[in-house]
Protein backbone atom coordinates (compact mmCIF):
# COMPACT_ATOMS: atom_id res chain seq x y z
CA UNK A 1 0.00 0.00 0.00
CA UNK A 2 1.37 3.41 -1.29
CA UNK A 3 2.04 6.58 1.07
CA UNK A 4 -1.25 8.37 -0.44
CA UNK A 5 -3.61 5.48 0.16
CA UNK A 6 -2.85 5.19 3.69
CA UNK A 7 -3.14 8.71 4.40
CA UNK A 8 -6.30 8.39 2.45
CA UNK A 9 -7.16 5.44 4.70
CA UNK A 10 -6.36 7.43 8.10
CA UNK A 11 -8.11 10.71 6.80
CA UNK A 12 -11.11 8.53 6.20
CA UNK A 13 -10.89 9.52 2.14
CA UNK A 14 -10.57 6.17 1.06
CA UNK A 15 -13.68 4.43 -0.32
CA UNK A 16 -14.79 1.52 1.78
CA UNK A 17 -14.49 -1.53 -1.01
CA UNK A 18 -17.57 -4.00 -0.82
CA UNK A 19 -17.22 -7.24 -1.75
CA UNK A 20 -20.79 -8.00 -4.06
CA UNK A 21 -22.22 -11.69 -5.03
CA UNK A 22 -23.73 -11.23 -8.65
CA UNK A 23 -26.40 -14.49 -8.52
CA UNK A 24 -28.91 -15.09 -10.83
CA UNK A 25 -29.89 -17.60 -13.74
CA UNK A 26 -27.98 -17.65 -17.01
CA UNK A 27 -29.66 -15.29 -19.65
CA UNK A 28 -30.97 -12.69 -16.91
CA UNK A 29 -28.84 -10.06 -17.95
CA UNK A 30 -26.61 -10.40 -14.82
CA UNK A 31 -23.03 -9.02 -16.89
CA UNK A 32 -25.08 -6.70 -19.04
CA UNK A 33 -26.14 -5.04 -15.54
CA UNK A 34 -22.11 -5.04 -14.16
CA UNK A 35 -21.07 -3.92 -17.22
CA UNK A 36 -23.25 -0.70 -17.24
CA UNK A 37 -22.46 0.07 -13.92
CA UNK A 38 -18.85 0.47 -14.89
CA UNK A 39 -17.25 3.32 -16.48
CA UNK A 40 -17.98 3.84 -20.08
CA UNK A 41 -14.42 4.17 -21.17
CA UNK A 42 -14.12 0.34 -19.65
CA UNK A 43 -17.36 -0.65 -20.31
CA UNK A 44 -17.10 -3.94 -22.86
CA UNK A 45 -18.76 -3.68 -26.79
CA UNK A 46 -19.41 -7.44 -26.53
CA UNK A 47 -21.26 -9.21 -23.78
CA UNK A 48 -20.51 -13.20 -23.71
CA UNK A 49 -22.30 -15.42 -21.34
CA UNK A 50 -20.14 -16.21 -17.89
CA UNK A 51 -17.77 -19.11 -18.07
CA UNK A 52 -17.34 -19.67 -13.87
CA UNK A 53 -17.12 -16.61 -13.23
CA UNK A 54 -15.83 -12.83 -13.85
CA UNK A 55 -14.35 -10.12 -11.21
CA UNK A 56 -15.66 -6.70 -11.99
CA UNK A 57 -14.98 -3.70 -11.03
CA UNK A 58 -17.28 0.02 -10.32
CA UNK A 59 -17.46 2.84 -7.69
CA UNK A 60 -20.16 4.57 -6.36
CA UNK A 61 -19.88 8.61 -4.48
CA UNK A 62 -18.90 6.55 -1.18
CA UNK A 63 -18.00 2.98 -1.84
CA UNK A 64 -15.95 0.81 -4.27
CA UNK A 65 -17.43 -2.73 -5.41
CA UNK A 66 -15.45 -5.73 -6.43
CA UNK A 67 -18.31 -7.76 -7.73
CA UNK A 68 -18.11 -11.79 -8.58
CA UNK A 69 -20.38 -11.94 -11.58
CA UNK A 70 -21.27 -15.77 -11.20
CA UNK A 71 -22.75 -17.71 -13.93
CA UNK A 72 -26.04 -19.07 -13.97
CA UNK A 73 -25.74 -22.06 -16.48
CA UNK A 74 -27.01 -24.77 -13.94
CA UNK A 75 -23.38 -26.76 -14.44
CA UNK A 76 -21.93 -23.81 -12.83
CA UNK A 77 -24.22 -22.56 -9.98
CA UNK A 78 -22.77 -24.86 -7.31
CA UNK A 79 -19.91 -22.53 -7.57
CA UNK A 80 -21.98 -20.13 -5.57
CA UNK A 81 -21.50 -21.69 -2.44
CA UNK A 82 -17.76 -21.34 -2.38
CA UNK A 83 -18.02 -17.38 -2.09
CA UNK A 84 -21.02 -16.90 0.34
CA UNK A 85 -18.66 -16.03 2.68
CA UNK A 86 -16.60 -13.74 1.15
CA UNK A 87 -19.51 -11.60 -0.04
CA UNK A 88 -20.87 -8.69 1.97
CA UNK A 89 -23.65 -7.85 -0.55
CA UNK A 90 -25.38 -10.17 -3.23
CA UNK A 91 -27.27 -8.57 -6.48
CA UNK A 92 -29.92 -10.76 -7.60
CA UNK A 93 -31.17 -10.93 -11.01
CA UNK A 94 -34.11 -11.83 -12.84
CA UNK A 95 -35.85 -12.11 -15.80
CA UNK A 96 -38.70 -10.39 -15.80
CA UNK A 97 -40.05 -11.56 -18.93
CA UNK A 98 -39.28 -15.99 -18.62
CA UNK A 99 -41.95 -16.95 -16.33
CA UNK A 100 -41.33 -20.57 -17.47
CA UNK A 101 -38.12 -19.95 -15.34
CA UNK A 102 -39.24 -17.74 -12.30
CA UNK A 103 -39.50 -21.31 -10.23
CA UNK A 104 -36.16 -22.09 -10.83
CA UNK A 105 -34.54 -18.61 -10.04
CA UNK A 106 -36.71 -18.64 -6.48
CA UNK A 107 -35.43 -22.42 -5.87
CA UNK A 108 -32.24 -21.22 -6.66
CA UNK A 109 -32.88 -17.79 -4.16
CA UNK A 110 -34.36 -20.41 -1.43
CA UNK A 111 -31.64 -22.45 -1.61
CA UNK A 112 -28.73 -19.14 -1.20
CA UNK A 113 -31.41 -17.96 1.77
CA UNK A 114 -31.14 -21.34 3.99
CA UNK A 115 -27.18 -22.15 3.13
CA UNK A 116 -25.35 -21.81 6.41
CA UNK A 117 -22.76 -19.14 4.88
CA UNK A 118 -25.98 -16.54 4.09
CA UNK A 119 -28.96 -17.24 6.58
CA UNK A 120 -27.55 -16.21 9.57
CA UNK A 121 -26.15 -13.06 8.76
CA UNK A 122 -27.86 -9.99 7.49
CA UNK A 123 -26.38 -9.59 4.24
CA UNK A 124 -28.14 -6.99 2.25
CA UNK A 125 -29.63 -8.32 -1.31
CA UNK A 126 -30.68 -5.83 -4.31
CA UNK A 127 -33.05 -7.58 -6.33
CA UNK A 128 -33.02 -6.41 -10.19
CA UNK A 129 -36.41 -7.30 -11.76
CA UNK A 130 -34.60 -6.86 -15.32
CA UNK A 131 -35.79 -7.11 -18.79
CA UNK A 132 -38.61 -4.47 -18.17
CA UNK A 133 -38.28 -3.61 -22.16
CA UNK A 134 -39.65 -7.09 -22.85
CA UNK A 135 -43.23 -7.44 -23.86
CA UNK A 136 -43.62 -10.38 -21.82
CA UNK A 137 -41.72 -8.86 -18.94
CA UNK A 138 -44.32 -8.91 -15.72
CA UNK A 139 -43.72 -5.76 -13.36
CA UNK A 140 -41.47 -5.95 -10.32
CA UNK A 141 -44.16 -5.64 -7.40
CA UNK A 142 -45.21 -9.42 -9.32
CA UNK A 143 -41.96 -10.60 -9.15
CA UNK A 144 -41.84 -9.94 -5.63
CA UNK A 145 -45.30 -11.46 -5.66
CA UNK A 146 -43.50 -14.71 -6.96
CA UNK A 147 -40.03 -14.76 -5.39
CA UNK A 148 -42.22 -14.41 -2.47
CA UNK A 149 -39.79 -12.24 -1.15
CA UNK A 150 -42.31 -10.31 1.56
CA UNK A 151 -40.67 -13.46 3.80
CA UNK A 152 -37.70 -12.55 3.87
CA UNK A 153 -37.33 -10.99 7.28
CA UNK A 154 -34.21 -11.12 8.66
CA UNK A 155 -32.11 -8.96 6.09
CA UNK A 156 -32.76 -5.84 4.15
CA UNK A 157 -33.56 -6.50 0.77
CA UNK A 158 -34.51 -3.90 -2.22
CA UNK A 159 -36.18 -4.58 -5.27
CA UNK A 160 -36.01 -2.43 -8.77
CA UNK A 161 -36.95 -2.64 -12.32
CA UNK A 162 -34.60 -2.64 -14.67
CA UNK A 163 -33.74 -2.54 -18.49
CA UNK A 164 -29.75 -3.34 -18.34
CA UNK A 165 -28.85 -2.38 -22.05
CA UNK A 166 -30.41 0.92 -21.48
CA UNK A 167 -29.07 1.07 -17.76
CA UNK A 168 -32.81 2.19 -16.51
CA UNK A 169 -33.26 0.96 -12.77
CA UNK A 170 -29.65 0.53 -11.57
CA UNK A 171 -28.61 4.16 -10.28
CA UNK A 172 -31.88 3.37 -7.99
CA UNK A 173 -30.42 0.14 -6.80
CA UNK A 174 -26.60 1.05 -6.55
CA UNK A 175 -28.06 3.93 -4.35
CA UNK A 176 -29.83 1.90 -1.99
CA UNK A 177 -27.14 -0.75 -1.43
CA UNK A 178 -24.57 2.47 -0.20
CA UNK A 179 -27.21 3.35 1.95
CA UNK A 180 -27.84 0.40 3.40
CA UNK A 181 -23.83 -0.14 3.87
CA UNK A 182 -23.07 3.59 5.10
CA UNK A 183 -26.06 5.02 6.67
CA UNK A 184 -27.59 4.83 10.09
CA UNK A 185 -31.29 5.15 8.41
CA UNK A 186 -34.76 3.36 8.40
CA UNK A 187 -35.42 2.90 4.39
CA UNK A 188 -38.80 2.34 3.59
CA UNK A 189 -40.20 2.27 0.01
CA UNK A 190 -42.86 0.59 -1.29
CA UNK A 191 -44.11 1.86 -5.29
CA UNK A 192 -44.16 0.23 -8.38
CA UNK A 193 -40.35 -0.02 -8.64
CA UNK A 194 -39.38 -0.98 -5.53
CA UNK A 195 -40.80 -2.94 -1.80
CA UNK A 196 -38.93 -2.82 0.96
CA UNK A 197 -38.71 -1.74 4.51
CA UNK A 198 -35.10 -1.79 6.25
CA UNK A 199 -33.53 -0.69 9.83
CA UNK A 200 -29.98 -0.52 9.22
CA UNK A 201 -26.86 0.80 11.63
CA UNK A 202 -23.62 1.10 10.02
CA UNK A 203 -24.98 -1.63 7.21
CA UNK A 204 -26.64 -4.00 9.71
CA UNK A 205 -30.09 -4.22 9.86
CA UNK A 206 -31.48 -3.84 13.11
CA UNK A 207 -34.45 -6.24 14.00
Amino acid sequence: MGLLDRLSGLLGLKKKEVHVLCLGLDNSGKTTIINKLKPSNAQSQDIVPTIGFNIEKFKSSSLSFTVFDMSGQGRYRNLWEHYYKEGQAIIFVIDSSDRLRMVVAKEELDTLLNHPDIKHRRIPILFFANKMDLRDAVTSVKVSQLLCLENIKDKPWHICASDAIKGEGLQEGVDWLQAVKTSNAILYCKTGSCICITSVFNGEMLL
